[in-house]
């Protein structure tokens, strides 16, 4: 029987479904220091972003067939060292793509209406100084008419731009590859309205020079792609979204740029220390922060599980 360890969690779909395909799935969490002793007996590990699967585990595991990943980056993962063992590497790159683009689009509407601040001054203020705080958050921007910049053109990029063209803004793209993508913006519930937009890549420096809003959807790498150097091509006032790494945001730089008014506001779902990030991006009045939750919804959960499931279904087969 094929044995897998699920040890980050997964959506009760998912496992069932490997289940009826005759998998024992163990699914209560083995601490990452008794992984060296307890995943040598299992075909198969499937993580998010907790557990680390690197290259001294991966030789302490020689019946390891396949490591997946619930979810896009596989950073906590030594994928090349991996493959070169003959194991099979995967991860899920469709599931979450709209939630995670939902998110950035939550944020860009947060930071353009002051709403992460509104929200704390109102408990605290709401009921004694209601014409102060009015006066204080009435300065916000829209989004209809504004550029936004896509650094990483992928499939959560792509999200994305579906999003804002929706919303009437003019979408600039930048990514490794020059691509043309037909951006969909038809809708289940209205098939007959169906049309499409066509969107080209162009220069990154374009993208940083022309843009209002800019978030960035790319893999790790070892510098920041927004640093000193990029933050000084920017357009005066901009807004700045991350939901794709901790530190693709210079964060020492960031909070330089939002004190001189480089940057107007922030947001951040990732960051360098997770879990325990920088008090000074917590607490600072022009970021609105959340806990590393871009593809943590009920659909998307769902989504992450069943794609695991087809997944390993189509590399064992069913187990009989």
């Amino acid at each position: 029987m094929i044995k897998i360890l699920v040890n980050d969690g997964i959506h009760p779909d998912g496992k069932l479904l490997m289940e009826e395909a005759n998998y024992q799935v163990d699914d209560t969490k083995i601490p990452q220091e008794e992984l060296p002793t307890q995943l040598p007996s299992y075909d198969a590990i499937i993580v998010r972003s907790a557990t680390k699967v690197r290259k001294e585990l991966i030789d302490q595991c020689p019946n390891l067939k396949v490591i997946a990943r619930g979810g896009v980056g596989m950073d906590n993962i030594d994928v090349e060292y991996a493959r070169s063992k003959g194991i099979k590497v995967i991860n899920t790159p469709k599931a979450s793509s709209q939630a995670v683009a939902e998110l950035v689009m939550g944020h860009f509407f947060t930071l353009s209406r002051f709403l992460h601040r509104a929200n704390r001054d109102m408990t605290t203020k709401g009921a004694t100084e209601f014409k102060a705080l009015k006066k204080q958050y009435a300065g916000g921007v829209q989004l209809r008419g504004k550029t936004l910049g896509i650094i990483g053109f992928g499939r959560i990029g792509q999200e994305v731009a579906r999003l804002a063209l929706g919303l009437g803004m003019r979408v600039l793209a930048s990514d490794l590859y020059d691509n043309t993508v037909n951006i969909d913006l038809s809708t289940p519930h209205a098939p007959e309205v169906a049309f499409s937009v066509r969107v080209t890549t162009v220069p990154l420096s374009r993208v940083l020079a022309e843009s209002d809003y800019i978030t960035i959807h790319v893999p790790s790498s070892d510098k920041p792609v927004i640093g000193a150097e990029e933050i000084q091509k920017l357009k005066d006032g901009v807004f700045l979204v991350n939901t794709s790494r901790g530190g693709t945001i210079d964060e020492a730089v960031l909070l330089d740029a939002l004190e001189s008014g480089k940057v107007a506001g922030a947001a951040l779902d990732v960051f360098v220390n997770e879990p325990t990030p920088n008090a000074d991006l917590l607490n600072h009045p022009g970021i609105s922060v959340s806990p590393h939750i871009g593809a943590s919804t009920l659909e998307a959960q769902c989504n992450i599980g069943l794609e695991l499931a087809d997944a390993f279904i189509e590399f064992f087969g069913e187990d009989n």
